[in-house]
């Protein structure tokens, strides 16, 4: 069969192929079009792991038919359970004239509500429209197309469909039929929108820790030169006021930074043993106010809930933002439900997409407006919000501190039906948070915290200030010069190890940037510093947690750390109780260590 036997009208093509017995010259035989490869499936999952070569993209039989149905290849059709149908374009709408069962079994409707109909019946509110044309398009010019299509089944679930339509001629070239192929790749279409959201999730976070981190450092030059003004300001009334105002925005900008932060998992965490009934039952007082008189709060415990090893603050600001989202979701008042339950996950994960094992789950249900599938998407995307006023941090905020904990969070909501926000914890896992350990205001000694005023003349001690940001250098410098301390700055690890090579002087504390440009961040020089002065005491600033930082450090549980912003009063309790600690080792531990030469 050649290309000038078919419609004048058509474009020509490949000359089609006889299948099996093509030695025969039989006019009964069905030939074909093979694809070799140039059909675009630039949208279609393919079943042969790329576009295919051999198998036709386009049938020619003697003559229209679909009543002989005692071969072979009619039981293989129904066999298979690839969904298959044939339209017939020669009557009006193209109606589907058969559909094998396994495409009754796909989509859930009886043989009956499918023959004489269009296919557009499987279309839905969420079907791509220019998609839909572009099948139109190919129906129109009469070829084949391989595109992915959402369509729904008869109970009104939607499913990925990976569909393939080609045409099929008589001998002459006139059309007869099309013929269509399905297969629902939903699994794959979710893992590969979650694959892309996660990708474009982390460099969000990315982007966002790395702006915190300079944000953090303007604050301490803002929050600390405030403070430093405040001290001095003596009968101004209006300039303290003025001051005061600059002080609570900058305090606002650290929230916000913390924000941030905990969206992109650079948050510090303390994780500590918890049980997420008892914390619930505890905070609940607390939930209760902030939700008001219109909401109604329903606790629905599982008991026995396993414990599970999270940093408590966090949790606690975790499900207080998602109750006032709940709030908010509900303007004239409802039914908000906070759950817990056990998961069990087996091999596979199921659709969570989470390592076998237990978990508890802490689950918050309102019956509010719910969001529409875009407004979902995006719920938990930083500084995307639908309230106002609104920071749209939430969200983004509580989905940072879950990952973070090794954990998942889960929001299944549609209009007018409500919202279920699933945070989904590991239980009694070994929660490698890559944080190192904050010491809590109650694990410092009373007597070692300091007042904001000078050490005794007695006891000046040492402390090596590396910093690499001029600002924050010359503030941090200032407060402990002012505390009595004396104090030796470097604006790099590199500097400060020279700076010890030449100093002769006791070193009695190491104050340190955590992340600094060039090869040797605080950590780093800690260790270096240590080698030289072993039990040197380290105090560490950072305006961001990087969790490859950690997981690259030695003895880290002996290092404290502090955030940026701090305030004077903070710098002056941790410096003094990390010496405090130091006063403890014998004199042999070298806490005095002098470079000899």
């Amino acid at each position: 069969m050649t290309d000038e036997t078919r419609d004048p009208g058509k474009d020509s093509g490949p000359t089609p192929d006889t299948k099996r017995n093509d030695d025969t010259g039989s006019e009964a035989t069905a030939t074909g079009v093979p694809a070799r490869g140039e059909l675009d499936a630039r949208q279609s999952y393919s079943p042969m792991g790329g576009p295919g070569v051999r198998h036709w993209k386009e049938g020619y039989i003697p003559g229209p038919g679909l009543d002989d149905r005692s071969s072979v290849f009619f039981t293989a059709v129904e066999m298979t359970r690839m969904p298959m149908l044939v339209t017939d374009p020669n009557q009006p709408d193209n109606p589907i004239v058969f559909a094998n069962l396994a495409f009754l079994d796909l989509t859930q409707y009886p043989e009956d509500e499918v023959i004489g109909r269009n296919c557009r019946f499987l279309q839905g509110p969420q079907t791509d429209r220019d998609t839909v044309d572009e099948i139109r398009s190919a129906v129109r010019d009469q070829r084949a197309i391989a595109v992915d299509l959402l369509n729904y089944k008869r109970d009104g679930s939607p499913f990925w469909n990976a569909l393939f339509v080609g045409p099929i001629f008589d001998h002459s070239g006139k059309l007869l039929y099309f013929f269509a192929s399905q297969m629902d790749v939903t699994r794959r279409r979710t893992s590969e929108q979650a694959f892309r959201q996660a990708q474009k999730m982390e460099a969000i976070g990315q982007l966002t820790a790395g702006l915190a981190h300079d944000f953090n450092n303007l604050l301490q030059v803002i929050s600390g030169n405030l403070e430093i003004a405040a001290g001095r300001v003596a009968g101004d009334a209006l300039l303290r006021r003025s001051i005061e105002h600059a002080e609570r925005a900058a305090e606002q900008g650290a929230k916000l930074t913390q924000q941030l932060l905990t969206f992109a998992r650079k948050q510090r965490l303390d994780p500590r043993r918890v049980n997420l009934n008892s914390l619930v039952v505890d905070f609940s007082e607390m939930l209760v106010r902030t939700l008001g008189s219109k909401v109604d709060l329903r606790l629905d415990l599982k008991p026995g809930l396993p414990s599970c090893t999270l940093d408590i603050v966090h949790l606690e600001m975790a499900l207080l933002n998602v109750l006032i989202n709940a709030r908010d979701a509900m303007p004239k008042g409802g039914r908000a439900t906070v759950a817990t339950a056990v998961l069990n996950l087996n091999d596979h994960g199921g659709t969570h997409n989470l390592p076998p094992g237990t978990y508890a789950v802490l689950c918050v249900h309102d019956e509010g407006q719910g969001m529409p599938p875009e407004v979902l998407q995006r719920a938990t995307e930083p500084f995307f919000t639908t309230k106002t006023p609104g920071t749209g941090l939430g969200l983004a905020m509580v989905h940072g501190f879950v990952q973070q904990s090794h954990g998942k969070m889960e929001i299944d909501s549609k209009p007018g039906e409500g919202t279920t926000v699933r945070m989904i914890f590991p239980i009694d896992a070994d929660q490698r948070m890559g944080t190192a350990r904050r010491t809590d205001p109650e694990d410092i000694p009373v007597d070692a915290a300091v007042e904001a005023g000078r050490q005794p003349a007695e006891a000046i001690r040492t402390i090596l200030l590396v910093e690499d940001n001029d600002d924050v250098s010359h503030l941090a410098e200032n407060y402990l010069r002012s505390l009595g301390y004396r104090v030796l700055t470097a604006d790099s690890g590199e500097e400060a190890l020279e700076l010890l090579e030449g100093e002769d002087a006791a070193v009695d504390l190491l104050f340190t940037d955590l992340v600094m440009p060039g090869g040797m961040n605080g950590l780093v020089l800690a260790e270096r510093m240590r080698e030289r002065i072993p039990g040197l005491p380290v105090l560490l600033a950072t305006g961001y947690t990087d969790d490859l930082v950690f997981q690259n450090a030695n003895n880290i549980q002996s290092m404290d750390i502090m955030s940026k912003p701090y305030r004077r009063i903070e710098l002056a309790e941790r410096v003094s109780a990390a010496l405090a600690r130091s006063n403890d080792r014998k004199p042999n531990d070298a806490a005095h260590f002098r470079h000899e030469g």
